[in-house]
């Protein structure tokens, strides 16, 4: 006996009257906090056995909530372990606070019956404690299953990074553009190295941090050598005017949306900065050369360039006003259009224009795309084999 286990079997008698729940519900958000509970699979193995005594579905406020088989029958029901291994699990359950011990007299489990056959006293395991945290196994198995949501979508978006970065080294390697490779390459290989070692949310949040900054040094490298001027002239000033006024952004391009697409600018700025980042704007045009005789006087020569031609292109493939504003509130109006370009460079291999786009809109909210190894394809394509990334 100890405190924990006096304060445990207390909370017993603080069920409330007529509180019931199913036991196959409540053993499994046991089974899936387990690791909250610190329990092994023998330990639910053995609970499983328990439960499976109780005759009915419902535990039940009021009722008997005693079980009191033998070693033997547990033994039997709990797939035949050893008794010494029953008698351990017995207690890990009764530490962890799931049943509680209702002794007799001389320690042996039995029960007592009316003449009329209703159960009068019962001695054994004491389910009460399963009834009474109920709820609190439910919150910890919603937390057990949030955790591993979060856990897997920092490794999607880890695994993108990680893609992301191997293709622009390699890309910026066999293209020739100016950098200390040797030193981002040994920084990247570092980071994927301690994937191996990685288990917690923790450990792939910060390599997914490390990726991203390695991702990020990589673009601003490339921007800086691919059209410095327009990089450092048109492309600053346009970005300046698109964070500063609504007017400036691509909400001008389609006066049938303005008003929404407006609204979506602005509330969506945040959301930009958090999921794609946007390339640069030589490196996009190259990839995709077929945008270019769709801008401002067949020319493009900046994001404002581009964005105008991406609502004709919208408009010519057949893409809808709302699944081109998804994407925008998706990806950033930027990414969007670099997203129509490239599929207008595909477009004689694409049934659905339309389709396509609201597929990968669907597939970078749950952050499964991005647009680096698409670019990548596209500029290998259209350079004549010159670059094999």
């Amino acid at each position: 006996m100890t405190l924990a286990l006096v304060r445990a079997q207390s909370k017993t008698s603080e069920i409330r009257d007529g509180k019931s729940a199913d036991k196959w519900k409540v053993y499994r958000d046991v089974c899936d906090a387990r690791a909250l509970l610190g329990l092994r699979d023998r330990a639910l193995a053995v609970l499983n056995a328990l439960l499976s005594f109780f005759p009915e579905t419902e535990l039940n406020h009021g009722k008997n909530l005693v079980v009191f088989p033998s070693n033997a029958q547990l033994i039997t029901r709990a797939n035949g372990i050893a008794g010494t291994t029953l008698r351990e699990n017995l207690a890990v359950l009764v530490n962890a606070g799931l049943i509680n011990r209702n002794d007799s007299p001389n320690g042996k489990r039995y029960v007592r019956r009316a003449r009329d056959g209703a159960v009068e006293t019962a001695y054994g395991f004491s389910l009460s404690p399963l009834l009474a945290r109920s709820e609190e196994f439910a919150l910890m198995a919603q937390q057990v299953a949030e955790d591993a949501r979060r856990l897997k979508f920092v490794k999607e978006r880890t695994t993108i990074a990680r893609r992301d970065v191997r293709k622009l080294i390699t890309a910026a390697i066999e293209d020739g553009a100016a950098g200390d490779w040797a030193t981002i390459e040994t920084a990247y290989v570092a980071a994927v190295g301690r994937l191996r070692t990685a288990k917690s949310k923790t450990d792939f949040e910060s390599i997914l941090d490390e990726l991203s900054l390695l991702r990020d040094g990589v673009l601003n490298i490339l921007q800086c050598q691919v059209f410095p001027q327009e990089s450092d002239t048109n492309d600053s000033g346009i970005r300046h005017h698109i964070q500063k006024s609504n007017t400036d952004s691509i909400t001008e391009l389609e006066p049938s949306s303005e008003m929404e697409l407006g609204k979506t600018a602005v509330q969506n700025r945040s959301l930009r900065a958090e999921t794609l980042k946007a390339f640069p704007i030589g490196l996009v045009m190259r990839a995709c050369p077929e945008i270019e005789s769709y801008g401002p006087g067949g020319e493009v020569r900046n994001w404002r360039d581009l964005m105008s031609a991406a609502v004709v292109v919208r408009s010519t493939l057949g893409v809808t006003a709302s699944a081109y504003q998804d994407a925008c509130e998706a990806m950033g109006p930027e990414n969007a259009a670099v997203a129509m370009a490239a599929i207008l460079e595909r477009a004689g291999h694409i049934n659905s224009a339309g389709g396509y786009l609201r597929n990968l809109t669907s597939r970078t909210r749950r952050g499964e795309f991005s647009l680096g190894p698409m670019l990548m394809a596209l500029l290998k394509a259209n350079s004549g084999g010159e670059m094999r990334a």
